[in-house]
């Protein structure tokens, strides 16, 4: 079997930015972002739930992996270690905020850090004003109830489903064993399927 350091595709790219001057650091790392960015920004944002939070979590998401870079060693893979910063990112940003606040959990915006990289969202795919209203409609249903997930199955939910990986990396990236992940998975498979079928069938996809 190989080792994920023989087949991380980062791995190169990784090792230039630990082998670079402080100076030297932004640029490499600058296509790090460029390559993570949008599957940052989504996972923030599934977990999360807003924009706004899902800015900030990205944002610290990237500041973390500047600053601790230096620190990989490749017992994962590079992807695994950014999919589990930003999870943890999003979940305790939104602890931070039920902390805060109690009776509201949305709308909470916590200050960005000085990072060198400002998160920058993808801009959007142009569509025709009622395409536009059809996907915002089904998308905020989807949205609410993912939201509706306790955090950790919410976590689970967005990596498999919107991010499309396996089982094995989903407990690499969390630090969960393949039968938790397998058990929440389910969870979520369950409570989803009760929010999202007169949902579906209202929408004629069922």
């Amino acid at each position: 079997m190989n080792s994920p350091k023989s087949t991380d595709p980062d791995r190169e790219l990784v090792l230039r930015c630990q082998a670079a001057t402080p100076n030297g650091l932004e640029g490499c790392f600058r296509e790090l972002y460029d390559g993570y960015k949008d599957r940052v920004y989504n996972v923030c944002y599934r977990i999360t739930g807003n924009g706004n939070d899902a800015l900030d979590a990205a944002q610290e998401t990237f500041g973390i992996l500047f600053r601790k870079i230096d620190g990989f060693r490749f017992q994962s893979k590079f992807s695994s270690w950014v999919y589990r910063i930003a999870v943890n990112a999003s979940i305790d940003l939104k602890r931070r905020a039920a902390n805060r606040r109690l009776p509201s959990l949305d709308q909470i915006s916590e200050g960005r850090g000085d990072d060198p990289v400002r998160f920058e969202p993808a801009d959007e795919r142009a569509e025709s004003p009622i395409e536009a209203a059809a996907t915002v409609e089904l998308e905020a249903e989807v949205q609410s109830a993912i939201t509706r997930l306790s955090p950790k199955m919410r976590a689970i939910t967005v990596l498999r489903y919107m991010q499309g990986l396996s089982y094995e990396e989903i407990s690499i990236s969390l630090g969960i064993s393949l039968g938790t992940v397998k058990s929440r998975l389910a969870r979520a498979h369950q409570a989803l399927d009760r929010e999202l079928t007169p949902l579906l069938d209202r929408h004629g996809l069922r």
